[in-house]
């Protein structure tokens, strides 16, 4: 899909991800699914726990609930399972373990001072969510965040959060006045689905160019800090290169 100069210059709604795109969490998604899998009986080291943590990563940016039904099957562990997580990950989150991404809450002020409206979204419930925007210091930092229960239940890489901002904000007048923004192929998929003419991947967390391309990215961009210049009509600037992620 083609994006020419004018239709990147009439969004006038951006949707984020957060942990890898605006957020830098150092891996603690595999953390903390390692202390959930265990106290589920999940033996750290075995087999069993390495084809897990494969799924894990491969399926990074997709609701956590949903990760969890696939690898424990009924929705009773599944639940426990999410509840372990969303608990161990919010401990390391209350322990100073994630910071922004560089650049990347002047990005959003950029994009805000541009008028156009700012959404964060995640694959996390609502209180590991608000526990990172608390911790990075984020609660006011945009007008509306959503999490997959705030759109339904389905998170990516269903359309849902990229449609429920546009009707909750009413910033855009078409889906293709839309931008999305993420670290994983979910967060492309999502993106496409839901119709946003500018679905760009970034650099700075669990996916490689390949992997965002193959799912439908406009974009590749080095991270998140590139793209207002980018929706100002700018050239796509990233070159092939994988930045280093923040520590």
């Amino acid at each position: 899909m083609t994006v020419d100069n004018t239709e990147r210059e009439r969004i006038s709604l951006v949707v984020l991800d957060m942990a890898g795109t605006t957020v830098a969490d150092g891996g603690l998604v595999e953390q903390a699914f390692s202390a959930a899998a265990g106290r589920l009986g999940v033996v750290p080291g075995s087999a069993e726990h390495e084809k897990h943590l494969a799924y894990v990563r491969a399926t990074m940016g997709e609701s956590k609930i949903s990760v969890f039904r696939h690898l424990f099957g009924d929705e009773e562990r599944a639940r426990r399972a999410n509840s372990t997580f969303e608990e161990a990950y919010g401990e390391l989150v209350d322990g100073g373990r994630i910071a922004p991404v560089p650049g990347a809450r002047e990005a959003v002020e950029a994009l805000q001072e541009a008028g156009r409206t700012v959404v964060l979204t995640t694959g996390f419930a609502r209180v590991t969510q608000d526990a990172v925007l608390d911790a990075l210091g984020w609660r006011d930092l945009v007008t509306l965040t959503l999490c997959p229960a705030d759109a339904g239940g389905r998170g990516r890489p269903y359309p849902d959060m990229v449609l429920a901002a546009l009707l909750r904000t009413g910033a855009a007048d078409s889906v293709r006045q839309i931008a999305v923004a993420g670290d994983t192929s979910y967060d492309m998929r999502s993106g496409r689905r839901a119709g946003a003419s500018v679905v760009a991947g970034v650099l700075t967390g669990a996916h490689d160019e390949a992997a965002l391309r193959g799912a439908g990215a406009t974009h590749v961009l080095g991270s998140v800090a590139e793209l207002p210049a980018l929706l100002d009509g700018g050239e796509e600037p990233h070159e092939g290169r994988r930045p280093e992620r923040p520590v």
